[in-house]
């Protein structure tokens, strides 16, 4: 196995278990690893501190292991079992009325790089790294082996978050199904709403399981209120909003097949199509133009806006205008739900930027929650910025 030996003094993070090994520590390579391969991590005194998958970028290994052995041949299998046995313990996995979560979760599963979601026995890989691609078929046999029949089909979507293009064969598609397996897409439950899930033509793996506890905050404040869902993608918020008595519902994406699948998941789930109003237009310039105390429960759930430091300040900026739009536009007494799924973007940070809008739209605004993912996105402790999704729930005055 090649070798990456530390310059002096740079093993502090290791010793503390963080996942990533940071190209800048590293001093020189013994070998000749390519992106993907198993590599050895050693301190400047000859230390072994770990083992992991080399690649070329800022983070020049992710952490596999500190004390297990990733050579050993039940390594997919032992660490995608403990990966659902997390998921038996918070309850997830025995549920009655949810039969969708996230099963790995990447440096919070002990597994860098590796996503994958759980869509009642279909399994959606997405790797975010070279290793990880090239051990996505021993992966789908792992998840053979540890679900068993509960499992119908793995797929493989790693292209669009692939950051490692060159010299490999990119490309969705499944990596294995059962005989019968036909479907393209699926209506899963969660908390006992329904929600049509398509792997292969949706954003991410097909829905975005970790607002699962937030959706259902909103649900249990919607009751005779007027609801803004902005930035909706296929409704997960419109429904529990819905099924928590909402007056009425607006959603608000410029993707029309995702609107095309709100209007889907509506009427899967019983709602009068009166009580629901669909827009596919930009989400920003859809609140600058609300009129005034039109809403009074609003969700604020913009994509990423900073996927790399070199933005922050400009994402920042756009957090601060998207949210003193809202506060500015929302009833007297509404409550706003309000987001940041960009990692670069700390809990702090976000705070201030919810600050600063509050300020420039002269409105009394209190924190009543902060707000996070859910317990099938892990964080592991050793590194916080598994950490990702913050959220406030504000009261306006």
């Amino acid at each position: 196995m090649d070798k990456i030996i530390l310059k002096p003094n740079r093993d502090e993070s290791l010793l503390r278990f963080h996942p990533w090994v940071f190209s800048g520590a590293v001093e020189r390579i013994e070998g000749s690893p390519a992106e993907g391969d198993l590599v050895s991590v050693v301190s400047h005194e000859g230390k072994m501190l770990c083992q992991g998958h080399y690649q070329v970028g800022s983070i020049a290994v992710r952490v596999l292991s500190f004390n297990e052995d990733p050579t050993r041949a039940d390594f997919w299998q032992l660490m995608i079992r403990r990966a659902y046995r997390l998921r038996e313990a918070s309850g997830l996995a025995l549920s009655a009325d949810t039969n969708c979560y996230r099963l790995v979760h990447g440096e919070g599963d002990g597994l860098p790089g590796l996503i994958i979601d759980w869509y009642d026995g279909v399994a959606v890989l997405q790797a975010h790294s070279a290793g990880m691609f090239r051990a996505r078929n021993e992966i789908a046999s792992a998840l053979r082996d540890v679900c068993g029949d509960r499992l119908r089909a793995v797929y493989d979507k790693s292209e669009a978050t692939a950051p490692f293009k060159a010299g490999l064969d990119l490309g969705d598609g499944y990596l294995w199904k059962a005989d019968d397996f036909k479907a393209e897409e699926l209506a899963v439950l969660e908390n006992g709403h329904k929600f049509l899930v398509n792997w292969s033509e949706g954003q991410k793996t097909g829905f975005f399981l970790d607002q699962r506890e937030n959706r259902k905050k909103v649900g249990a404040l919607a009751g005779g209120r007027s609801v803004l869902n902005l930035f909706c993608y296929t409704g997960g918020f419109s429904i529990y909003a819905l099924a928590g008595g909402a007056l009425h519902v607006d959603s608000v994406d410029s993707s029309r097949r995702a609107m095309d699948m709100v209007d889907r998941n509506v009427s899967l789930n019983g709602f009068p199509a009166q009580k629901h109003t669909s827009y596919c237009t930009d989400a920003i310039d859809f609140v600058k133009n609300v009129p005034d105390g039109a809403y009074d429960l609003m969700i604020v759930d913009p994509p990423a806006f900073a996927k790399h430091r070199g933005v922050l300040k400009n994402a920042l900026r756009a957090y601060q205008r998207l949210n003193a739009a809202a506060i500015s536009k929302i009833a007297p007494g509404g409550l706003i739900f309000t987001f940041s799924c960009s990692q670069v973007v700390d809990k702090e940070a976000f705070a201030l930027a919810v600050f600063s809008a509050a300020a420039d739209a002269r409105r009394s605004v209190r924190i009543l929650d902060r707000l996070t993912q859910g317990a099938d996105h892990p964080v592991n402790i050793f590194h916080p910025e598994g950490e990702y999704l913050k959220g406030l729930l504000l009261y306006v005055d």
